[in-house]
């Protein structure tokens, strides 16, 4: 059994931080679930463009509002506890945070925790 607390690690290397927003890895590749488990906080006022190329994602707002749009058809939704949204097709995406927004997000297949957000957006393919 694996148990951690996000407030002891918000003070470790398991925090990873980049322009305006901090990700606190729970869960990563080395724990050998499969998936990672990330809980993430964007900074209210912020807007992120990402794709994961190598990854898809599933994000569930846990507080906060925001929206999010599928830059292959411009279509927005809104973003606000109780929303789950799943990057099934890589799809490129802007993510705007109205409030700061706290959001629950696994990656398959798991991230390392050394990944940085390349040019694009994207996180590199594992080794």
């Amino acid at each position: 059994m694996i148990v951690r607390d996000l407030e002891v690690l918000k003070n470790t290397d398991k925090a990873v931080s980049d322009a305006r927003w901090t990700s606190v890895r729970m869960l990563l590749a080395n724990d050998k679930m499969g998936f990672s488990f990330h809980i993430t906080m964007l900074e209210a006022g912020s807007e992120h463009t990402f794709q994961y190329k190598n990854h898809l994602e599933s994000v569930f707002c846990m507080s906060g509002t925001g929206s999010i749009t599928d830059l292959a058809t411009g279509e927005t939704h809104a973003i606000r506890p109780g929303v789950m949204y799943a990057l099934d097709q890589h799809d490129k995406h802007t993510l705007r945070a109205e409030e700061e927004l706290v959001m629950a997000c696994c990656f398959n297949p798991p991230v390392t925790g050394n990944e940085v957000h390349q040019a694009d957006g994207s996180y590199a393919a594992a080794d």
